[in-house]
């Protein structure tokens, strides 16, 4: 009896083990929430929406079928465009065994993530592009306004009008603005409904008659039309379809002000003759001190600035700027323009006038050409002279004067030209050079070439050269140790004249130098290159 009781048991055991296992094999085979082993790559997937995860997949293809149902579940009823911030990452792992998550379920999840950054409802809008500078307007007649008022500004009498045309060789739709008068647009409609089809002889007369040019005649004042003649913006402009929410859309009052408005703009301007800094700055609105600040090569109001040299300037410029032409006509008083006579035995920097100019009077039909409110060029159609000009005729030299250089080398400036409280008992309170404190025995070279008128003790200045050079201009070297020239020599620039010392009213080893011109000192370090 307790054998067969033992045997039973077993029995009993093993039945219970083998359902056990066809269970458990059942469910791998047909419960749809638990994943089937495969040997070898990714069989479960970890979904994440925007880095939140929101289910285990079985496949990717589920992973993608839940997130295009949550997508379609937040999209707005009536048909607008709705932005949601939507990061879809899919990680795969192989496992033994484990549970997926339904497509519904995921759906559900993702929905949630996706409202929870929802950002808002997209509109249909239009984004404008001015070279760098874009806006964004809710709608095609925005776009026209604000392109009309950018022309008006310049077209009082609505003369001009704007049409947005397909560029053709862009591949995504991209409209530019064409500019055309009112009266070109009438006279071509008006040739296309009354034109009819023409063929053989009678096209090719009217192709001629099209292309032939009128005559040449001598047109008086009254023959001219005046006004504007031309309108364009001088701006690449393009405008594109775009959705976006209602926070990137511009309003048409705001975008007119920024596109239109005048703002600040750094510009390159080229100094010409006469110009100076006081006349460059009042002309651009500016003060000295601006044009001092913007440029790093200007040291002071007092540095020199030559013809050809740039400044950087600033002039007020509005995001879209228009180019137009106007026909006019005027009466004015005119200069000839200077006519010169070359000698060549004089330096450049000598002139002389041979005769005094005289304005004349002319009348005058000109097409001027502007950008915004500056003009930019301007061609004489027809001109009238009352009475002729007289031209200023001066004589000029053209030797190039001979150039000036630091008579030592290094030195520490130690007193500059002018007022200055006086160094030591019998020196000057105003100094007629500058000095360079340098080591007694330091080369002194001449400043530029010449010949020697003194060279010797000269009292205050102790050992002392002075030079005679070729433009009129003289050079003075003083409190030198020795003298190493004679008068009468002459010397080339660079040549070692002296050294220098302490000698005369010196309160130290230094050079002190002077530059004349017409007899009177003047600032040498103004004249050194």
């Amino acid at each position: 009896m307790s054998f067969s009781n033992t045997v039973f048991r077993r029995k009993i055991k093993v039945w219970f083990l083998q359902s056990a296992l066809v269970i458990i094999v059942a469910w791998i085979l047909f419960m749809p929430s638990f994943v089937k082993f495969e040997r070898g790559g990714d069989n479960i997937f970890t979904v994440k929406l925007n880095d939140v995860v929101v289910g285990i997949a079985g496949s990717e293809e589920d992973a993608y079928e839940a997130y295009r149902d949550a997508r379609r579940s937040i999209a707005s009823s009536d048909g607008e465009l709705v932005l949601a911030k939507a990061d879809l990452n899919i990680e795969g792992s192989n496992v033994l065994w484990g549970t997926v998550d339904s497509v519904s379920s995921m759906s559900k999840e993702m929905s949630a993530v996706l409202k929870a950054n929802l950002r808002s409802t997209l509109n249909r809008s239009y984004s404008i592009k001015i070279n760098e500078f874009a806006v964004n307007l809710a709608s095609i007649d925005d776009v026209m306004k604000l392109l009309s008022t950018a022309l008006s500004n310049y077209d009082e009498e609505g003369l001009y009008d704007v049409n947005l045309i397909l560029d053709t060789d862009r591949e995504v739709n991209v409209l530019t603005p064409q500019v055309l008068s009112k009266e070109e647009v009438k006279k071509e409609e008006e040739i296309a409904e009354t034109s009819l089809p023409q063929a053989g002889f009678q096209a090719e007369i009217t192709q001629i008659v099209n292309e032939a040019k009128p005559l040449a005649y001598d047109k008086d004042f009254s023959d001219y039309d005046l006004g504007l003649m031309s309108m364009d913006f001088a701006d690449k402009v393009e405008i594109v379809e775009s959705y976006l929410p209602d926070s990137e859309i511009t309003d048409l009052a705001t975008a007119i002000d920024e596109v239109t408005k005048d703002k600040e703009t750094n510009q390159i301007y080229e100094v010409q003759s006469g110009d100076t800094l006081g006349t460059i700055a009042m002309k651009f609105g500016l003060t000295v001190d601006d044009l001092v600040n913007m440029n790093e090569q200007l040291e002071s109001e007092r540095t020199m600035i030559r013809v050809q040299d740039n400044l950087i300037v600033t002039v007020p410029e509005p995001e879209l700027s228009v180019n137009y032409t106007i026909q006019e006509y005027y009466e004015e008083d005119y200069e000839a323009e200077v006519q010169y006579v070359d000698n060549d035995s004089w330096y450049t920097t000598q002139t002389k006038v041979l005769q005094e100019p005289s304005a004349g009077h002319r009348k005058v039909v000109a097409l001027v050409s502007y950008m915004d409110n500056s003009e930019t060029g301007r061609e004489i159609e027809k001109e009238e002279v009352t009475y002729k000009a007289v031209p200023k005729i001066v004589e000029r030299g053209t030797i190039v004067p001979p150039t000036y250089i630091k008579p030592i080398s290094g030195g520490r400036l130690t007193s500059g030209f002018g007022k200055r409280n006086r160094p030591t008992k019998g020196a000057s309170s105003y100094h007629k050079g500058v000095d360079w404190a340098t080591p007694v025995g330091t080369s002194v070279v001449a400043s530029s070439s010449g010949v020697v008128t003194r060279a010797g003790w000269g009292s205050g200045y102790g050992y002392c050269v002075y030079i005679r050079h070729p433009d009129g201009r003289e050079t003075r070297y003083g409190h030198l140790s020795k003298v190493l020239v004679s008068v009468g020599q002459s010397v080339s620039q660079g040549q070692r004249i002296a050294l220098s010392g302490n000698t005369g009213v010196s309160t130290g080893p230094h050079l002190h130098f002077e530059i004349l011109v017409g007899g009177s000192q003047v600032n040498p370090l103004n004249y050194l290159n």
